[in-house]
């Protein structure tokens, strides 16, 4: 029994013992969690606090979001509830909501606990004598260096003119208004100042986008807008390191996020200091009542923005500490540098027997890197374009007619594919060719390259190929030029297609001669009987018959000139002959006259003065080419007729040398070629008959270019179509 009473009698002593020890206090904070100043303030706090035997509980009042009267009585008795049967050592204030809330509800909420603050800026004994709190308040005041942190300003930019401060309308903004304008009142005169007190972050940020000269900014605090809504800290940052002028502050808040520094106050270390008195008065080791300003300044600077704006702190002689400085090459590989100084032996271990290593590698590959250039010089030897591929595609090694095949040096690196090296390569046209066969979607071996100036033909042969040493696998690509023998085919069926033109021009000139043969004797027989009825003496002959006679007479001439031009016009040329090519469009548009006269198309011919009008070629050619393109410019005319877009036709025929050209254009009415079909009028068996243009131009220009060597295109005009044909000019002297 005595052994319990005596265990029993230990508990109680210790459980004393343990609640005498630890000390309760009760920090009471003006803004929420999360509003950076008073967390700075309580982390410091509970820092000092952190080791010693201490319960620290913390009640948020939120005073920046809610600053009412009402809000404050309900407040009042919420804490009633919460503190009713709570014990404290001391209680804490931090800032001016607080402590000013502690001291006007103090004998409703605390019974006998000291009070203490950390923060505020200005302390009033009547309002502690009014309160009937006399020898229950101690604290530390906040004072920001502001005279100081001016006259920094002032030295580090002489030519200083305009300065701008920046200080809210909250209590705490009130608190320091008069601190500020007395240092205003002491800087000297010839410096402008604008002191802004009502405004928001947006008008702040357009205000100062724009840099000005010997202009500065001192901000103390804006955490509320015009408006009454509340900014964050981040907000207020992304202002302060928007603004294009230097931005000097009085707190460690900004210092960092875009403020250029000052005389700061560090508010981790006053929360520090804060704790200190806390703890000293828990043990008894401060007497209250005291109030003390706290004097935890540090001149801090941003490098960045030193050097951003050119500041000179040299000027100050101040100990200042710079933050965002550069590091130097030792303190970036600080870690680096120690690790090679440690391994450095077995550094200089590895590299002496990787260097006895490559000594053997590089005596064993001297024969292997001969026979390489071997393989190269014979490689580059081959006239064809060839390259090696790995299994996955990789390029192996190449040859220089290669390179001169892709017209761009090809990757010395070996881990790139065709289409990685591609997505950097210029030659559109050969990528977009080349990449069905890379791609292996392509089962024909010809490819056909196009360019603006050029079409290539290659056959390309792929191989598998296995190498048994190192056990590799891969493609060998040859590429054969086969555009000569592409060209000479092509040549030899365009002179096959103008041997059967022409053969059919025989054919045609041979039924027509036959025709004109049969139909000379009719007219010759016309003449004959007319002149012997003129002269007949059994005949009544007078004046008007002799009109009748001379009629016919003309009809008979015209007939027969018409028979022999259009014979002389559909028999083929045997040979070049130089001939005048005004005069041969005189002649094939009097071939046609009567039926552009009927269809009411009016035709002009323009000759440009000076213009030399001879040219080489296949005359008869040349006029039926005319031929073609004057008819389809005739079948466009009556389409537009018919459809009532144009009333009469009209065909421009100008004549012009260009440099050593003879260019003849020819320009309709008849309301242009569709733009589908412009690009593919020349093709052969292609005909737009319907649209109006298209019958016969392939063989016009198959004769215009390969058979008098001239150019012919086609384009739209306003209302019309327009064929040009150039033909190099001849002199007989010294010839084209």
């Amino acid at each position: 029994m005595r052994i319990k009473t005596l265990l029993l009698l230990i508990i109680l002593i210790n459980i004393s013992l343990f609640a005498q020890s630890n000390k309760n206090v009760l920090i009471i904070n003006s803004y929420h969690r999360g509003f950076e100043w008073s967390d700075k303030v309580i982390n410091g706090i509970e820092k000092t606090l952190y080791n010693t035997k201490t319960n620290v509980n913390v009640l948020y009042m939120d005073s920046k979001r809610i600053a009412s009267e009402k809000y404050f009585n309900k407040m009042k008795e919420l804490y009633k509830l919460q503190l009713g049967k709570s014990n404290y050592n001391l209680i804490v204030a931090v800032d001016t909501f607080a402590y000013e809330f502690m001291l006007k509800n103090y004998n409703e909420l605390f019974k006998d606990e000291p009070l203490y603050f950390v923060g505020i800026e200005q302390y009033s004994q009547k309002d502690v004598d009014f309160y009937n709190l006399t020898d229950k308040v101690s604290g530390v005041l906040e004072k920001r260096a502001i005279d100081e942190t001016i006259q920094i300003i002032n030295k580090s930019i002489p030519k200083l003119n305009k300065l701008y401060i920046i200080n809210d309308k909250s209590k705490n903004g009130d608190h320091t208004d008069p601190y500020i304008r007395n240092a205003i009142n002491n800087l000297n005169k010839n410096i402008e100042i604008e002191y802004i007190r009502s405004s928001n972050l947006d008008k702040l940020k357009e205000k100062f986008s724009k840099y000005k000269k010997n202009e500065a900014i001192f901000f103390i605090r804006f955490y509320n807008n015009e408006d009454g809504s509340l900014n964050k800290n981040s907000e207020i940052a992304s202002m302060i390191d928007s603004c294009k002028i230097p931005v000097f502050s009085t707190d460690t808040l900004f210092i960092g996020k875009g403020s250029v520094g000052g005389k700061l106050v560090d508010i981790q270390k006053l929360g520090e200091n804060a704790g200190v008195d806390i703890l000293r008065i828990l043990n008894n080791q401060l007497k209250l009542s005291f109030i003390k300003v706290d004097t935890s300044y540090e001149y801090i600077f941003d490098y960045k923005k030193i050097k951003e704006f050119n500041i000179k702190l040299e000027r100050m002689n101040l100990n200042y500490t710079l933050i965002n400085t550069p590091k130097t090459f030792f303190d970036e590989y600080r870690e680096f540098i120690d690790i090679v100084f440690i391994i450095s032996p077995f550094l200089v271990l590895l590299i002496l027997g990787l260097i006895h290593n490559l000594v053997l590698r590089i005596q064993r590959s001297k024969i292997s890197q001969q026979r390489i250039e071997l393989d190269k010089i014979l490689l580059n030897a081959i006239d064809n374009p060839i390259v090696w591929q790995d299994k996955d595609g990789k390029i192996v090694e190449y040859n220089t007619k290669f390179e001169e095949f892709m017209k761009y040096k090809t990757p010395d690196n070996k881990d790139l594919t065709f289409c990685d090296f591609m997505k950097n390569y210029k030659n559109r046209p050969i990528i977009d060719c080349l990449k069905k066969f890379i791609n292996k979607s392509e089962t024909e071996n010809l490819l056909t390259i196009k360019t603006n100036t050029q079409e290539k033909f290659y056959i390309i042969n792929q191989t598998n190929y296995t190498e048994n040493i190192y056990n590799t696998s891969g493609t060998v690509t040859v590429l054969t030029d086969i555009t000569k023998e592409k060209e000479a085919i092509k040549e030899k069926s365009k002179h096959q297609e103008f041997i059967i033109q022409q053969s059919k021009l025989a054919e045609i000139g041979e039924v027509f001669s036959s025709i004109a043969h049969q139909w000379k004797a009719p007219l010759v027989e016309i003449a004959t009987i007319a002149q012997e009825q003129a002269y007949n003496e059994d005949s009544n002959f007078d004046g008007k018959n002799n009109i009748y006679v001379n009629d016919i007479m003309v009809q008979v001439k015209y007939m027969t000139d018409t028979i022999n031009d259009f014979q002389k016009f559909i028999m083929p040329s045997t040979k070049k002959i130089a001939f005048d090519v005004h005069e041969s469009i005189s002649e094939m548009l009097e071939i046609i006259r009567h039926n552009l006269k009927y269809n009411y198309i009016d035709v002009d011919i323009n000759v440009q003065e000076g213009t030399h009008l001879t040219v080489l070629g296949y005359k008869n050619e040349f006029m039926q080419t005319l031929l073609n393109i004057v008819n389809n410019s005739k079948d466009a005319i009556i389409k537009q007729k018919k459809i009532g877009n144009i009333k009469k036709g009209k065909i421009t025929i100008n004549l012009n040398n260009f440099e050593k050209y003879l260019q003849i254009e020819i320009i309709d009415n008849g309301g242009g070629i569709p733009q589908i079909f412009i690009e593919n009028i020349f093709k052969p068996y292609f005909t737009t008959k319907n649209k109006g243009h298209g019958i016969g131009l392939y063989m016009a220009k198959l004769i215009i270019e390969d058979k008098i060597g001239g150019k012919i295109e086609a384009q739209n005009v306003k209302n019309g179509a327009k064929f040009i044909i150039k033909l190099e000019t001849y002199n007989e002297n010294i010839g084209s």
